[in-house]
């Protein structure tokens, strides 16, 4: 192989998810509408959090760190994808592509320890929860969540490195939504092998032990709760617990079945739409969650219209 081939790409081309326009224009409108109710809906979850007394416990600490994952992560794809699907010449720079993968993998391993992390605060929650407030401590809290941003960051840093240090060759053309890491691995003129390796220790050790530690909890939880004689404290045990079981069925669902094995992996078409999924559709979801199926947030968005209704009222008179 000649010098020239071994040479660095300067930008790559996004090929995305249509090249017909007309869907591309839908596309763009849809995802756009998504994107700006996902910062909004994610902007009052952590604003009625800052607001509300109430919700002043370890659970909507961690949820207010979930939430600012969840626009991260989206921000970090979608205003790029929301650009690329207007104009014809979809390319990203280089030095964007490793920024964009590094801060997309990173946020997304953040959210994954993150859930762990949360799982644990409901386990003690659920199964000691005359002790609760001496564990769940504002130091050990900031301590967990300052433990998910670092080992997510971590990872993300490594792995970005090892695979931009691959030599492209003439190779720039990602067919993907974004610089998704086996993509971006798969541009490779060189054998992969060692970092497909690398991708997968690094999805066993920031997605399955936190996975573990998280199944660990919950069947923990279930035993308790069974345990439970009444069947109103059994219900009341278990909202406790529903919002975020629901979220981390969602999450790490797609992901073991995207990431653990590499060369078993799905149709890039699947990659594409379990992408979209993660940018668009969790960054949505996860507010609507935690707002539904919460009675704790259901009554301090009920408190915080009625202030508003009444500051309105007497503004008006």
């Amino acid at each position: 192989m000649d010098t020239d081939n071994q040479t660095w790409v300067k930008e790559f081309i996004l090929l995305g998810l249509s090249s017909d326009w007309d869907t591309q224009v839908s596309l763009f409108v849809l995802f756009l509408i998504m994107y700006l109710v996902t910062v909004l809906g994610n902007f009052l979850i952590v604003l009625l959090i800052r607001l509300d007394s109430r919700l002043h416990t370890p659970m909507y600490f961690f949820l207010t760190n979930l939430s600012l994952v969840d626009v991260s992560y989206a921000t970090s794809i979608v205003p790029q994808m929301l650009v690329h699907l207007l104009i014809e010449h979809k390319a990203i720079p280089f030095v964007s592509c490793a920024a964009q993968l590094f801060f997309s993998l990173g946020l997304g391993g953040i959210e994954f320890v993150l859930l762990a992390v949360m799982a644990y605060d409901r386990y003690v929650a659920v199964c000691d929860p005359l002790r609760y407030s001496v564990i769940m401590h504002g130091g050990l809290c900031t301590r967990l969540a300052i433990t998910s941003w670092v080992s997510g960051s971590l990872n993300s840093l490594m792995q970005t490195i090892i695979t931009f240090q691959l030599p492209m060759c003439t190779n720039k053309y990602i067919d993907h939504i974004s610089c998704e890491i086996l993509a971006v691995v798969r541009l490779a003129c060189v054998d992969t092998s060692s970092n497909e390796i690398a991708i997968m220790v690094s999805s066993i050790v920031l997605l399955m032990t936190p996975f573990c530690l998280v199944l660990l909890s919950y069947i923990q939880i279930i035993s308790t709760i069974l345990k439970i004689q009444s069947t109103e404290g059994r219900k009341k045990a278990f909202h406790t617990c529903a919002s975020h079981l629901t979220v981390v069925v969602l999450c790490y669902g797609m992901t073991i079945f995207t990431y653990i094995q590499p060369h078993s992996s799905p149709s890039v078409l699947q990659e594409k739409l379990i992408s979209v999924f993660y940018a668009i559709l969790m960054p949505v979801l996860n507010p609507m969650i935690y707002s539904i199926r919460n009675k704790e947030v259901k009554g301090a968005w009920q408190k915080l219209l009625g202030q508003l209704s009444g500051l309105t009222s007497k503004l008006a008179t």
